[in-house]
């Protein structure tokens, strides 16, 4: 099973000094791939009283995470470029693929590409998408985003994409770059059946947004058994779990035995949520997490 660290995006602070400090430390410690957050905008809650919880705000520092991971390849060799997750229906699609295929091109095909639909309609109104379709939209983005990766030029004629023989260059390493998803929102990991119904259909991996347990057995069994109502052998659905690293070593050590349980086939560890208040406080509990297995 492979283990990654999540970007502690909203702890680290404006220091670009520490984000390498703490990248280089992973990738020194043996991680497999860094996890990146995203979000472009974040609202004042004072003024979204439509808004029922806030988990960032206008004040919270989000790194725009195709930019981080430019950055990131130029200073690391083995560590692996993961988004969990791009919120793809209010980004531009085209626009997209060449900028995951740039960074896959100077990661040297290191980008593993996590998408959803999102959850809050601030950032959709900000950027000019419609916050309504976007479950619908997705679908349509991913298949116009494998195309653009594997061909050039393609013609393209959906209900969102009107592509008339054009392409991006350059094209990814890796051709497709795989797509994993996620479904739900902070506080509610389910989400909802046709979500998680897509990922079995459509995605390369799932992310399933709980701790290791019943609830991450049951989505695990969902999405898989969508797959193979769509056809496909369950087993190429992919798994990544999340452990946070509250509590003691210990409970660390058993998330990750449990999560092997359930068959995953990565996990990422996350410190944000941990009582970890500077960066180098983030980079010891790394260390410590290494440590322990």
């Amino acid at each position: 099973m492979d283990i990654g660290v999540s970007f502690p995006t909203t702890n680290i602070g404006h220091d670009s000094g520490a984000v390498r400090e703490f990248v280089q430390v992973a990738e020194d410690l043996g991680y497999d791939h860094l996890r990146i957050l995203d979000h472009v905008v974040g609202a004042n809650p004072e003024k979204h009283p439509e808004v029922p919880q806030f988990y960032y705000t206008h004040e919270s520092v989000i790194r725009e995470p195709f930019t981080l991971m430019a950055y990131v390849a130029g200073f690391t060799k083995t560590i692996r470029l993961v988004t969990g997750i791009i919120i793809l229906p209010q980004r531009q699609t085209v626009l997209v693929a060449k900028q995951a295929a740039e960074v896959d091109v100077l990661s040297d095909g290191r980008l593993r590409m996590g998408v959803g639909v999102g959850w809050n309609p601030v950032e959709f109104v900000a950027l000019g998408e419609d916050f309504t379709t976007r479950g619908r939209r997705i679908e349509e983005q991913i298949e116009v985003l494998r195309l653009l990766w594997t061909d050039n030029p393609i013609d393209y004629h959906g209900k969102w994409h009107d592509i008339v023989a054009a392409g991006i260059n350059p094209l990814p390493i890796q051709r497709p770059i795989p797509i994993w998803m996620g479904a739900g929102a902070p506080g509610q990991p389910t989400g909802p059946n046709v979500a998680l119904e897509r990922v079995g259909r459509l995605a390369d991996g799932y992310f399933p947004l709980c701790e290791a347990g019943e609830t991450a057995k049951k989505l695990i069994d969902t999405v898989k058994g969508y797959a193979q109502k769509a056809g496909r052998n369950p087993d190429d659905l992919k798994i990544e779990g999340r452990i946070d690293l509250m509590g003691s070593p210990e409970e660390w050590k058993t998330a990750v035995i449990e999560w092997e349980r359930l068959g995953a086939d990565a996990v990422s560890i996350g410190t944000t949520r941990g009582p970890f208040n500077s960066p180098s406080e983030h980079i010891d509990a790394i260390k410590t997490f290494k440590e322990i297995l």
